[in-house]
């Protein structure tokens, strides 16, 4: 039997024995986001929670991908076992993802110590939001002890996504202090280690007073974390290691503050709340249909009733 005909938990299975190709089937149901990701969902929760995930983010260009092939050839060199999730646009043509960030971490594809993964927002009821915490649980199910979220852009739902991460990396380059005054709001939030990236370029020195500058006003209590700037050059590699070795400082101050856990904790109850959102959506689109809701739709356009009494009566329907 393929791989496609496989039932979700023997598929689940064969993932947590080493399967790459059950692995990747998996994330296409997780995508897909139908009974078979709920499926996938419930087997993969009670074996997840030990994994540590690492997200990045920054303005497209800000060479995320090249830094982040630098990260998964550093965490190699320790024989940790790593898997990627590059978060794309959707294609407008197939709804698939694009997948620039897998070529240029080509040079790691046939490691078996690296899975790397593009996703979209194709099919998933849900969107991002929603798909990317279940893929993460399940490459934590799996064994992966450390994931890496790579999003495209600083758009909301690619800032949304990467600051759900445990660790936060925030990629800038040299002489982009203008723009992140304008975005500060949203970077400055999700932020635990801010990178300045291509710092072979002039301007690292100006960018990083404009980060400094930053964090001096945003007002954060003396003993909480401080996030530390980092330049780097991820075409040589060169600042990763300290990257890494800050990234691996973030996590020791959250765990023993008690910060992890706290964060854990809001996504899930976030999470949750989206899954309910989700499905009254899914069941509020199917009693919106009918001959009962075509004769109120019918009776607020003839103005013989007004939305709210319309929505209370079909609303009263389903509670019934």
């Amino acid at each position: 039997m393929s791989r496609r005909q496989l039932p979700a938990p023997e598929l689940f299975q064969a993932a947590v024995n080493g399967d790459r190709s059950a692995l990747a089937r998996l994330l296409s149901l997780i995508e897909r986001g139908d009974d078979d990701a709920r499926t996938i969902g419930r087997l993969a929760y009670p074996l997840s929670g030990s994994g540590y995930t690492v997200g990045l983010t920054g303005a497209p260009g800000a060479g995320k991908s090249t830094l982040t092939s630098s990260l998964i050839g550093h965490l190699r060199a320790q024989d940790l076992e790593i898997a990627v999730l590059a978060i794309d646009p959707s294609s407008p043509f197939t709804g698939g993802a694009i997948l620039g960030d897998r070529v240029r971490m080509q040079d790691h594809a046939t490691d078996p110590g690296v899975f790397i993964r593009s996703m979209a927002t194709r099919g998933h009821l849900g969107g991002l939001s929603l798909a990317t915490p279940e893929a993460v649980r399940v490459l934590d199910a799996i064994g992966r002890k450390w994931i890496l979220v790579e999003t495209v852009g600083v758009g909301q739902v690619e800032v949304e996504v990467a600051g759900k991460a445990d660790t936060t990396i925030v990629v800038v380059n040299p002489g982009w202090g203008d723009s992140v005054q304008a975005n500060k709001a949203g970077l400055m939030e999700i932020a635990d280690v801010f990178v300045i990236n291509k710092a072979d370029r002039k301007g690292v020195e100006e960018t990083s007073r404009d980060l400094m500058q930053m964090l001096d006003l945003s007002d954060l209590p003396h003993d909480t974390w401080r996030p530390p700037i980092i330049p780097t050059t991820g075409t040589t590699g060169q600042g990763v290691p300290e990257l890494w070795d800050a990234v691996l400082a973030h996590r020791e101050y959250a765990e023993s503050s008690g910060d992890l856990r706290e964060r854990r904790a809001f996504r899930l109850r976030e999470e949750l709340r989206e899954i309910v959102a989700t499905r009254l959506g899914r069941r509020a689109r199917q009693i919106c249909s009918g001959e009962r809701w075509d004769q109120l739709t019918d009776a607020v356009v003839e103005r013989s009733t007004d939305p709210w009494t319309a929505a209370d009566e079909m609303l009263a329907a389903v509670d019934a």
